[in-house]
Protein backbone atom coordinates (compact mmCIF):
# COMPACT_ATOMS: atom_id res chain seq x y z
CA UNK A 1 0.00 0.00 0.00
CA UNK A 2 1.22 3.77 -1.15
CA UNK A 3 0.79 6.58 1.30
CA UNK A 4 0.76 10.12 -0.44
CA UNK A 5 1.85 13.04 1.35
CA UNK A 6 1.76 16.11 -1.41
CA UNK A 7 2.24 19.55 -0.84
CA UNK A 8 -0.08 21.97 0.87
CA UNK A 9 -1.39 24.43 -1.23
CA UNK A 10 -3.91 26.27 1.00
CA UNK A 11 -2.31 30.32 1.03
CA UNK A 12 0.22 30.33 4.40
CA UNK A 13 0.06 26.83 5.00
CA UNK A 14 3.38 26.14 5.82
CA UNK A 15 2.76 22.70 7.44
CA UNK A 16 3.53 19.32 6.17
CA UNK A 17 0.95 15.90 7.56
CA UNK A 18 4.23 13.81 7.66
CA UNK A 19 7.53 14.74 8.43
CA UNK A 20 10.92 12.57 7.89
CA UNK A 21 10.94 11.29 11.65
CA UNK A 22 7.44 10.05 11.42
CA UNK A 23 8.02 8.47 7.90
CA UNK A 24 10.24 5.89 9.61
CA UNK A 25 7.54 4.61 11.40
CA UNK A 26 5.39 4.36 8.76
CA UNK A 27 7.94 2.63 5.96
CA UNK A 28 8.27 0.38 9.03
CA UNK A 29 5.09 -0.62 9.13
CA UNK A 30 5.62 -2.19 5.56
CA UNK A 31 3.97 0.77 4.20
CA UNK A 32 5.32 2.60 0.56
CA UNK A 33 5.64 6.42 1.18
CA UNK A 34 5.26 9.02 -1.49
CA UNK A 35 6.17 12.38 -0.73
CA UNK A 36 5.69 15.35 -3.45
CA UNK A 37 9.35 16.96 -4.03
CA UNK A 38 9.65 20.43 -1.65
CA UNK A 39 6.00 19.60 0.39
CA UNK A 40 8.38 19.63 3.69
CA UNK A 41 10.37 23.01 2.76
CA UNK A 42 8.31 25.40 3.97
CA UNK A 43 8.47 23.70 7.66
CA UNK A 44 12.30 22.86 7.18
CA UNK A 45 11.87 19.39 6.08
CA UNK A 46 14.46 18.64 3.05
CA UNK A 47 13.56 16.10 0.65
CA UNK A 48 16.66 13.92 1.41
CA UNK A 49 15.60 13.45 4.86
CA UNK A 50 12.25 11.97 3.27
CA UNK A 51 14.14 9.71 1.03
CA UNK A 52 16.85 8.77 4.44
CA UNK A 53 13.65 7.46 5.88
CA UNK A 54 13.00 5.33 3.11
CA UNK A 55 10.32 7.30 1.31
CA UNK A 56 10.12 8.20 -2.53
CA UNK A 57 10.27 11.72 -3.44
CA UNK A 58 7.75 12.44 -6.64
CA UNK A 59 8.03 15.23 -8.48
CA UNK A 60 4.05 16.45 -9.02
CA UNK A 61 0.72 16.63 -6.79
CA UNK A 62 -0.85 14.28 -10.12
CA UNK A 63 1.78 11.48 -9.35
CA UNK A 64 0.87 11.68 -5.52
CA UNK A 65 -2.76 11.88 -6.14
CA UNK A 66 -3.20 8.99 -8.84
CA UNK A 67 -0.20 6.55 -7.11
CA UNK A 68 -1.40 6.85 -3.29
CA UNK A 69 -3.88 4.47 -1.99
CA UNK A 70 -4.31 6.99 0.94
CA UNK A 71 -3.29 10.67 0.65
CA UNK A 72 -2.42 12.51 3.57
CA UNK A 73 -3.26 16.02 4.44
CA UNK A 74 -3.07 19.11 6.28
CA UNK A 75 -5.38 21.12 5.00
CA UNK A 76 -9.35 20.40 3.05
CA UNK A 77 -8.62 19.41 -0.59
CA UNK A 78 -8.99 21.95 -3.03
CA UNK A 79 -11.36 21.84 -6.26
CA UNK A 80 -7.86 20.92 -8.43
CA UNK A 81 -6.59 18.12 -5.63
CA UNK A 82 -10.43 16.42 -5.08
CA UNK A 83 -10.64 16.47 -9.19
CA UNK A 84 -6.92 14.38 -9.17
CA UNK A 85 -8.17 11.67 -6.18
CA UNK A 86 -8.10 7.88 -7.83
CA UNK A 87 -11.32 6.46 -7.78
CA UNK A 88 -10.97 4.10 -4.36
CA UNK A 89 -8.88 5.78 -2.99
CA UNK A 90 -8.74 7.53 0.70
CA UNK A 91 -7.90 10.82 1.97
CA UNK A 92 -7.42 12.05 5.54
CA UNK A 93 -7.63 15.71 6.26
CA UNK A 94 -8.87 18.07 8.89
CA UNK A 95 -12.12 20.09 7.63
CA UNK A 96 -16.06 20.52 8.59
CA UNK A 97 -18.19 18.71 5.98
CA UNK A 98 -20.50 21.51 6.82
CA UNK A 99 -18.11 23.73 5.59
CA UNK A 100 -16.74 21.85 2.39
CA UNK A 101 -20.25 20.15 1.50
CA UNK A 102 -18.66 20.86 -2.40
CA UNK A 103 -15.95 19.10 -2.20
CA UNK A 104 -17.38 16.75 -0.25
CA UNK A 105 -20.03 15.46 -2.62
CA UNK A 106 -17.36 15.54 -5.14
CA UNK A 107 -15.01 13.19 -3.53
CA UNK A 108 -18.21 10.87 -2.77
CA UNK A 109 -18.91 10.91 -6.49
CA UNK A 110 -15.45 10.20 -7.09
CA UNK A 111 -15.89 6.94 -4.47
CA UNK A 112 -13.25 8.36 -2.08
CA UNK A 113 -13.01 7.26 1.07
CA UNK A 114 -12.43 10.82 2.87
CA UNK A 115 -12.09 11.31 6.54
CA UNK A 116 -11.98 14.18 8.41
CA UNK A 117 -9.59 14.03 12.13
CA UNK A 118 -11.59 17.42 13.01
CA UNK A 119 -14.49 14.73 13.69
CA UNK A 120 -12.49 12.35 16.28
CA UNK A 121 -14.52 11.24 19.18
CA UNK A 122 -12.46 12.66 22.30
CA UNK A 123 -12.12 9.13 23.82
CA UNK A 124 -8.92 7.66 25.24
CA UNK A 125 -8.19 5.33 22.56
CA UNK A 126 -7.82 8.72 20.30
CA UNK A 127 -5.93 10.88 22.05
CA UNK A 128 -2.86 9.80 20.10
CA UNK A 129 -4.79 11.36 16.97
CA UNK A 130 -6.33 14.17 18.38
CA UNK A 131 -4.82 16.88 15.67
CA UNK A 132 -7.10 19.48 16.73
CA UNK A 133 -5.29 19.38 20.43
CA UNK A 134 -2.28 19.44 19.47
CA UNK A 135 -2.81 21.96 17.00
CA UNK A 136 -4.48 24.48 19.80
CA UNK A 137 -1.27 23.86 21.51
CA UNK A 138 0.85 25.47 19.18
CA UNK A 139 -2.52 28.18 18.80
CA UNK A 140 -2.32 29.07 22.35
CA UNK A 141 1.65 29.05 22.82
CA UNK A 142 1.59 31.66 19.75
CA UNK A 143 -1.42 34.20 20.87
CA UNK A 144 0.68 35.00 23.93
CA UNK A 145 3.47 35.93 21.77
CA UNK A 146 1.41 38.10 19.47
CA UNK A 147 -0.33 39.54 22.48
CA UNK A 148 3.43 40.54 23.53
CA UNK A 149 4.76 41.86 20.87
CA UNK A 150 1.46 44.66 20.24
CA UNK A 151 1.34 45.26 23.77
CA UNK A 152 3.22 48.27 25.04
CA UNK A 153 4.18 46.65 28.44
CA UNK A 154 6.28 44.56 29.83
CA UNK A 155 4.78 41.02 30.82
CA UNK A 156 6.62 40.36 34.35
CA UNK A 157 7.50 42.93 37.12
CA UNK A 158 10.44 44.61 36.94
CA UNK A 159 12.06 46.51 39.70
CA UNK A 160 14.44 48.84 37.73
CA UNK A 161 16.60 52.05 38.74
CA UNK A 162 14.03 54.21 37.59
CA UNK A 163 11.21 52.34 39.54
CA UNK A 164 9.50 49.30 39.89
CA UNK A 165 6.98 48.58 36.56
CA UNK A 166 3.98 45.93 37.71
CA UNK A 167 2.88 42.87 36.12
CA UNK A 168 0.80 43.08 32.99
CA UNK A 169 -2.70 41.68 33.79
CA UNK A 170 -3.64 38.72 31.47
CA UNK A 171 -7.40 37.60 30.96
CA UNK A 172 -7.52 34.26 28.85
CA UNK A 173 -11.15 33.08 27.91
CA UNK A 174 -12.05 29.48 27.35
CA UNK A 175 -9.95 27.08 29.08
CA UNK A 176 -9.78 24.02 26.52
CA UNK A 177 -6.47 23.26 24.95
CA UNK A 178 -5.63 26.62 23.75
CA UNK A 179 -6.71 28.39 27.14
CA UNK A 180 -4.77 26.40 28.98
CA UNK A 181 -1.80 26.94 27.05
CA UNK A 182 -2.17 30.24 26.73
CA UNK A 183 -2.44 30.15 30.65
CA UNK A 184 0.95 28.65 30.96
CA UNK A 185 2.75 30.98 28.08
CA UNK A 186 1.37 34.02 30.05
CA UNK A 187 2.50 33.09 33.53
CA UNK A 188 6.06 31.94 32.45
CA UNK A 189 6.09 35.27 30.58
CA UNK A 190 5.57 36.92 34.46
CA UNK A 191 1.74 38.17 33.61
CA UNK A 192 -0.66 37.94 36.54
CA UNK A 193 -3.60 35.71 34.84
CA UNK A 194 -6.89 34.77 35.39
CA UNK A 195 -9.26 32.89 33.32
CA UNK A 196 -13.20 32.29 32.63
CA UNK A 197 -14.80 29.70 31.71
CA UNK A 198 -18.35 28.35 31.60
CA UNK A 199 -17.60 24.87 32.43
CA UNK A 200 -16.67 25.13 36.55
CA UNK A 201 -15.22 21.37 35.59
CA UNK A 202 -11.77 23.27 34.47
CA UNK A 203 -11.20 25.56 37.48
CA UNK A 204 -9.05 23.23 38.64
CA UNK A 205 -7.14 22.72 35.88
CA UNK A 206 -6.40 26.88 35.85
CA UNK A 207 -5.48 27.14 39.09
CA UNK A 208 -3.11 24.28 38.74
CA UNK A 209 -1.41 26.66 36.13
CA UNK A 210 -1.12 29.64 38.48
CA UNK A 211 -4.10 31.50 37.15
CA UNK A 212 -7.17 32.84 39.09
CA UNK A 213 -10.30 31.32 37.90
CA UNK A 214 -13.55 33.99 37.66
CA UNK A 215 -16.65 31.70 38.29
CA UNK A 216 -20.06 32.50 37.19
CA UNK A 217 -22.80 30.20 38.67
CA UNK A 218 -25.19 29.49 36.03
CA UNK A 219 -27.83 26.99 36.39
CA UNK A 220 -27.60 24.77 33.31
CA UNK A 221 -24.95 22.33 31.78
CA UNK A 222 -22.61 23.98 29.77
CA UNK A 223 -20.91 21.13 28.27
CA UNK A 224 -21.67 18.38 26.14
CA UNK A 225 -20.85 14.51 26.58
CA UNK A 226 -18.02 14.93 24.98
CA UNK A 227 -16.87 17.52 27.28
CA UNK A 228 -16.92 20.46 24.32
CA UNK A 229 -18.22 23.63 25.45
CA UNK A 230 -22.30 24.19 23.77
CA UNK A 231 -24.10 26.83 23.47
CA UNK A 232 -26.28 28.67 26.47
CA UNK A 233 -29.79 29.79 26.45
CA UNK A 234 -29.96 33.60 25.85
CA UNK A 235 -30.51 34.49 29.37
CA UNK A 236 -27.61 32.96 30.65
CA UNK A 237 -25.08 34.26 27.40
CA UNK A 238 -26.64 37.74 28.67
CA UNK A 239 -25.20 37.31 32.58
CA UNK A 240 -22.17 35.97 30.85
CA UNK A 241 -21.55 38.97 28.43
CA UNK A 242 -21.79 41.26 30.94
CA UNK A 243 -19.99 39.42 33.55
CA UNK A 244 -17.03 39.05 31.13
CA UNK A 245 -17.39 43.22 30.27
CA UNK A 246 -16.89 43.62 34.08
CA UNK A 247 -13.55 41.62 33.90
CA UNK A 248 -12.25 42.47 30.36
CA UNK A 249 -11.62 46.53 31.51
CA UNK A 250 -9.14 45.96 33.88
CA UNK A 251 -6.81 43.47 31.73
CA UNK A 252 -4.23 44.39 29.52
CA UNK A 253 -4.09 41.21 27.72
CA UNK A 254 -7.01 39.12 26.40
CA UNK A 255 -6.63 36.19 24.57
CA UNK A 256 -10.54 34.35 23.37
CA UNK A 257 -10.11 31.09 22.79
CA UNK A 258 -14.01 29.97 23.23
CA UNK A 259 -15.46 27.44 19.44
CA UNK A 260 -18.20 25.58 19.58
CA UNK A 261 -17.54 22.39 17.58
CA UNK A 262 -19.44 23.11 13.73
CA UNK A 263 -20.86 26.13 14.52
CA UNK A 264 -20.38 29.91 14.67
CA UNK A 265 -17.60 31.33 17.65
CA UNK A 266 -20.08 32.61 20.18
CA UNK A 267 -19.44 36.48 20.34
CA UNK A 268 -17.84 37.19 24.45
CA UNK A 269 -16.97 40.37 24.34
CA UNK A 270 -19.22 43.04 22.42
CA UNK A 271 -18.52 46.29 21.21
CA UNK A 272 -19.36 48.04 24.18
CA UNK A 273 -17.19 46.21 26.35
CA UNK A 274 -13.89 47.24 23.79
CA UNK A 275 -15.02 50.60 24.55
CA UNK A 276 -14.83 50.25 28.51
CA UNK A 277 -11.32 48.53 27.61
CA UNK A 278 -8.10 50.68 28.56
CA UNK A 279 -6.41 52.12 25.40
CA UNK A 280 -2.84 50.22 24.43
CA UNK A 281 -4.57 46.69 25.85
CA UNK A 282 -4.53 43.49 23.55
CA UNK A 283 -7.22 41.12 22.29
CA UNK A 284 -5.97 37.86 20.55
CA UNK A 285 -9.03 36.49 19.04
CA UNK A 286 -8.18 32.41 18.68
CA UNK A 287 -11.88 32.22 17.47
CA UNK A 288 -11.34 34.53 14.47
CA UNK A 289 -11.51 32.07 11.86
CA UNK A 290 -15.02 31.22 12.42
CA UNK A 291 -16.29 34.53 13.63
CA UNK A 292 -14.60 35.79 16.58
CA UNK A 293 -15.32 35.72 20.55
CA UNK A 294 -15.25 39.61 20.11
CA UNK A 295 -17.43 41.80 18.02
CA UNK A 296 -15.32 43.75 16.46
CA UNK A 297 -12.89 41.11 15.18
CA UNK A 298 -11.62 41.00 11.39
CA UNK A 299 -10.74 37.53 10.90
CA UNK A 300 -7.10 37.91 9.39
CA UNK A 301 -6.59 41.77 10.55
CA UNK A 302 -5.04 43.63 13.14
CA UNK A 303 -7.32 46.55 13.96
CA UNK A 304 -7.48 49.08 16.49
CA UNK A 305 -10.81 50.09 17.89
CA UNK A 306 -11.12 52.81 20.65
CA UNK A 307 -7.32 52.41 21.33
CA UNK A 308 -7.44 48.39 21.74
CA UNK A 309 -5.56 46.41 19.24
CA UNK A 310 -7.57 43.66 18.35
CA UNK A 311 -6.03 40.67 16.68
CA UNK A 312 -7.67 37.91 14.47
CA UNK A 313 -4.84 35.60 13.46
CA UNK A 314 -5.72 33.34 10.73
CA UNK A 315 -4.01 29.43 11.02
CA UNK A 316 -1.04 30.00 13.70
CA UNK A 317 -0.16 26.78 13.94
CA UNK A 318 1.37 27.29 10.74
CA UNK A 319 3.34 29.92 11.50
CA UNK A 320 5.39 27.95 14.08
CA UNK A 321 5.55 25.21 11.07
CA UNK A 322 8.65 23.32 12.45
CA UNK A 323 6.71 21.74 16.22
CA UNK A 324 2.86 22.33 14.12
CA UNK A 325 3.97 19.41 11.55
CA UNK A 326 5.99 17.44 13.68
CA UNK A 327 2.76 17.30 16.05
CA UNK A 328 0.06 16.48 13.44
CA UNK A 329 2.64 13.74 11.87
CA UNK A 330 2.39 11.95 14.85
CA UNK A 331 -1.11 12.36 15.22
CA UNK A 332 -2.49 11.41 11.29
CA UNK A 333 0.33 8.41 11.40
CA UNK A 334 -1.96 6.87 14.52
CA UNK A 335 -4.80 7.52 12.58
CA UNK A 336 -3.49 5.45 9.53
CA UNK A 337 -2.32 3.02 11.07
CA UNK A 338 -5.66 2.32 13.25
CA UNK A 339 -7.48 1.89 9.92
CA UNK A 340 -4.90 0.44 7.78
CA UNK A 341 -3.90 -2.95 8.86
CA UNK A 342 -1.87 -5.75 7.15
CA UNK A 343 -1.30 -3.52 4.08
CA UNK A 344 -4.76 -3.14 3.13
CA UNK A 345 -7.02 -0.14 4.20
CA UNK A 346 -9.67 -1.75 7.13
CA UNK A 347 -13.32 -0.26 7.43
CA UNK A 348 -14.94 -1.34 11.16
CA UNK A 349 -17.67 0.94 11.12
CA UNK A 350 -18.21 -0.25 14.94
CA UNK A 351 -15.30 1.07 15.80
CA UNK A 352 -16.44 4.43 16.58
CA UNK A 353 -13.12 6.80 15.65
CA UNK A 354 -13.46 4.94 12.10
CA UNK A 355 -17.50 5.69 12.21
CA UNK A 356 -17.21 9.40 13.67
CA UNK A 357 -14.09 10.46 10.92
CA UNK A 358 -15.59 8.62 7.89
CA UNK A 359 -17.31 11.60 5.64
CA UNK A 360 -17.62 9.50 2.34
CA UNK A 361 -17.73 6.04 1.76
CA UNK A 362 -18.58 3.92 -1.60
CA UNK A 363 -20.04 6.61 -3.67
CA UNK A 364 -22.21 7.87 -0.07
CA UNK A 365 -21.89 10.86 2.07
CA UNK A 366 -21.96 9.80 5.15
CA UNK A 367 -20.99 13.17 7.64
CA UNK A 368 -22.97 16.83 6.60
Amino acid sequence: MRIGVPKETAVNERRVALTPEVAVRVVKSGLAVLVERDAGAAASFGDDGYRAAGATVVATAAEIFGQSDVVLKVQPPSTDEVRLCRAGAALVAVFQPSAQREAVSELAARHVTAFSLALLPRITRAQPMDVLSSQATVAGYKAVLLAATATGRFFPMLVTAAGTLPPARALVLGAGVAGLQAIATARRLGAVVSAFDVRPAVKEQVESLGAKFLELEIAESAETAGGYAKQLSDETHRRELAFIAQHVKDADIVITTAAIPGTRAPILITAEAVRGMKPGSVIVDLAAETGGNCELTEPGSDVIRNGVVIIGPANLPSTLPVHASQMYARNISSFLLHVVKDGALRLDFEDEITRDTCVTHAGEVRKT
